[in-house]
């Protein structure tokens, strides 16, 4: 951990491992070894537990998107890739479609973009307070999901099949993106870690929305 860092000041300015990763998109895991290798600093509480200043996180996040053109400049618009999730669905027979009311189709389908749109903001995020503002709308939009599939009866294994199913025609529609444009190789591993990163917190969102709510009294 990088000794020189300064003391923690005011609370909101510091945030523990698990927020300061979200901010900056990436892993606990990895922006704890950031912090070893010093490219962030960190303060050890008297409990050993990391904080990170929120300003040296939205430096991280600005250096990591150098120049880059937007994602639907690119090409990456929420119609292509709301077409590459619905080809994914349809070639699943992990959730039977047919099996729900047309009222909750259209929420399915409604909340399926509204992720998409929300996916592409994150990605394209030019300040963490965008970020998480994206983030936030991403996994409303999965919760909802969620919640909807626990009420018509699906177990939360096939739920997490069909999610997995679905979040790979996303990573592969930005690796072709990066193909096509020749892209660097560090822009696109950072833009594929960064979206992969986010699927995999949104994934815990959708377990957790299958928890049962805790009894009031």
């Amino acid at each position: 951990m990088n000794a020189a860092a300064p003391r923690p000041g005011p609370a909101a300015e510091w945030l523990s491992l698990g927020p300061a990763s979200r901010l900056v998109g990436v892993d606990p895991d990895t922006l704890r070894r950031w912090a070893d290798s010093g490219r962030v600093q960190a303060f050890a509480t008297p409990g050993g537990h990391r904080r990170f200043r929120r300003t040296d996180l939205e430096r991280v996040v600005e250096t990591r998107r150098p120049g880059r053109r937007s994602l639907s400049t690119l090409g990456a618009t929420p119609a292509r890739l709301t077409r590459a999730y619905a080809r994914s669905y349809r070639a699943s027979e992990l959730v039977d479609a047919a099996s729900y009311a047309d009222v909750d189709r259209d929420a399915f389908r409604t909340d399926g973009r509204r992720l998409i749109a929300a996916l592409l903001a994150y990605l394209d995020g030019s300040t963490a307070a965008a970020r998480l503002r994206s983030e936030a709308e991403a996994t409303a939009a999965v919760r909802a999901t969620g919640e909807r599939l626990a009420r018509t009866g699906t177990d939360v294994l096939g739920a997490v099949s069909t999610f997995v199913a679905a979040r790979r025609p996303f990573l592969a529609e930005l690796a072709a993106l990066g193909r096509r444009r020749s892209l660097d190789v560090a822009a696109l591993t950072a833009l594929y870690d960064d979206a992969a990163a986010l699927l995999d917190r949104l994934l815990l969102e959708l377990i957790d929305a299958f928890q049962p709510a805790p009894q009031k009294g």
